[in-house]
């Protein structure tokens, strides 16, 4: 009865062993799983602000693109008022001291 006993004991813990090897693999496979999760998730979200950030450069160059053109039209509306007056005329000095 004893040996049969101690036999059975002996059976039994390479199999409690090899369950508390696989909870161990597991545990760590879990860990790892929801490590790859955070960090997908985290790729996921950059990825978003990144198309945020080019949508928005997209926008602001289309409107610099526009304030350039308004700019130099205005410009050239400020060098034709400017060449119209007789206030911006250059003057010649040396003609009218003669």
């Amino acid at each position: 009865y004893c040996s049969r006993k101690l036999s059975s004991k002996v059976e039994k813990a390479p199999t409690t062993m090899m369950n508390a090897d696989m909870d161990a693999v597991e545990a760590e496979n879990q860990v790892e799983l929801e490590e790859k999760t955070r960090l997908i998730n985290q790729v996921l979200e950059l990825q978003h602000t990144l198309e945020d950030l080019s949508a928005r450069v997209d926008a602001v160059k289309e409107e610099n693109l526009k304030l350039k053109s308004e700019n130099q039209v205005l410009g050239q509306y400020i060098e034709n008022l400017m060449s119209a007056s007789s206030v911006f005329q250059t003057t010649d000095t040396k003609s009218k001291r003669k």
